[in-house]
């Protein structure tokens, strides 16, 4: 999956709309071919209010899938064999620990050559071989595909962002996305923004995708917590732009987190 003059960018296309609970009849997991080895599924917000996303990228030897979901009853397993078949090799990961993004691990547990990384940072450090947490970033390989895993703890101790070289993607979890971005570690949030910033000044970047979708399409204007519809959403896709600009909001605060609202997302103090 890479040429032999270097990775190849592989474009991709996003859904004119996803899944966002205002329709009653709408399957409880969306599945979006975002490439041809690249998919991005969305957790119908009718199963659960957090509505996350999940990643799935394939390498010539195993897939990556990126957070189980909120459960609910979401048929995740039987989603993904229908997609890279049930005898092929799969990891597990997580972009955190909490509950939205591990809920389904379980229905993977028995699911042949599969790996579920654990949760913890020391877990998700010796499964990536990444030394020095968090300051370092390690790679792993697909086969063919290459994936970055960069630690940024802050908003969960164990919060990783992947940079894919096949699409030049960013999954940045809950630290990044159009939302509500809560701060529980308001240092090492500030340094692992500061470190995604150097990572993607000499790396192409496509897209960041996160986690959630809690902004409406107007600007500075997000959802009510818990609500079950999500109608006018603002599209999940943030640039890094956004990386750069929450970096200079974050050391504009000077040592203490405070509540701000941005067009494409708020910091929230947790």
């Amino acid at each position: 999956m890479e040429s032999s003059s270097g990775p190849w960018l592989e474009p991709g296309t996003f859904p004119k709309r996803w899944v966002d609970g205002t329709n009653s009849d709408e399957p409880p997991l969306q599945v979006h071919r975002y490439a041809e080895h690249t998919w991005i599924l969305r957790q119908s917000v009718l199963t659960d209010f957090e509505g996350p996303f999940l990643y799935l990228f394939v390498g010539q030897d195993r897939g990556l899938l990126v957070d189980t979901g909120a459960g609910g009853g979401v048929p995740l397993r039987r989603t993904i064999d229908q997609l890279i078949g049930t005898g092929f090799p799969l990891v597990v990961a997580h972009s955190h620990a909490h509950r939205d993004h591990v809920a389904d691990d379980a229905q993977f547990i028995d699911r042949p050559d599969t790996t579920i990384v654990a949760h913890g940072p020391e877990d998700v450090a010796r499964f990536f071989g990444i030394i020095d947490w968090p300051v370092r970033t390690a790679r792993f390989d697909l086969g063919g595909r290459h994936i970055d895993v960069n630690p940024i703890p802050g908003h969960e101790p164990a919060s990783i962002a992947l940079y894919d070289h096949q699409t030049q993607l960013l999954l940045t979890g809950d630290t990044a996305y159009p939302g509500r971005l809560y701060v529980r570690d308001f240092s090492a949030f500030r340094a692992s923004i500061d470190r995604l910033v150097v990572f993607t000044a000499d790396r192409e970047v496509t897209w960041l995708l996160g986690g959630h979708i809690e902004m409406t399409s107007e600007k500075g204007v997000d959802y009510e917590y818990h609500v079950a519809t999500h109608p006018n959403e603002r599209e999940l896709q943030l640039g890094r732009q956004h990386l750069v600009e929450l970096k200079e909001l974050l050391h504009a605060m000077g040592d203490e987190v405070r509540y701000e609202v941005h067009d494409d997302f708020i910091v929230v103090p947790r």
